[in-house]
């Protein structure tokens, strides 16, 4: 009996201390911009997921194409669902891989990072590096990106009666906080 307790209490400790070295988020914000000649489209969502185990510096973000809002009009919206990203078939955008970087999570800091990784829009991996500003603050990481996303690396293609109206590289910023799981 003695054995069982030891080896319920090492359990435990090793369930708790791995529930520490990962960091999630189920309420990033993502935002995109299309600023082409004659018109600026934008949207954003707040209910981007994410994790990142930092024991081994791997992560994983993904969103619901459909949770994006703002859009000039509903038919905008419609159309960015129906017609362009295919919401119904490819309902999730995500970005799943490693920080090439050390990083330290145990220390408050500030530092530019290089996540590399599977870039999946619309049914079509892209291996991308991502460069981003990490900031530690406690139990908190805080993620920053800005980068491009061609729209021809994810077979979206836009007809050439709107090709004045929507760019052909869009522009992605990220903003999430995640925490430090709990056990």
């Amino acid at each position: 009996m003695r054995i069982f307790l030891c080896w319920l209490i090492v359990l435990c400790f090793l369930l708790k201390a791995e529930a520490q070295n990962k960091f999630s988020t189920s309420n990033g914000e993502i935002k995109f911009a299309s600023k082409a000649q004659l018109e600026l489209i934008s949207a954003s969502s707040n209910k981007m997921q994410g994790v990142i185990e930092s024991s081994t510096n791997k992560f994983a973000f993904l969103v619901n194409v459909q949770s994006f809002q703002g859009f000039n009009s509903e038919l905008q919206r419609k159309h960015f669902n129906e017609n362009y990203m295919e919401s119904e078939k490819f309902a999730t955008a995500r970005f799943s891989g490693k920080i090439i970087e050390q990083v330290d999570y145990s220390q408050d800091n500030t530092m530019e990072v290089r996540a590399k990784g599977e870039l999946d829009i619309h049914g079509q991996k892209q291996t991308r590096i991502i460069k981003a500003k990490i900031t530690i603050k406690g139990n908190q990481v805080i993620i920053e990106a800005h980068f491009m996303v061609p729209l021809s690396d994810h077979s979206i293609t836009i007809p050439k009666i709107v090709s004045q109206k929507i760019a052909t590289e869009i522009e992605v910023d990220i903003n999430s906080t995640l925490l430090r799981a709990e056990k």
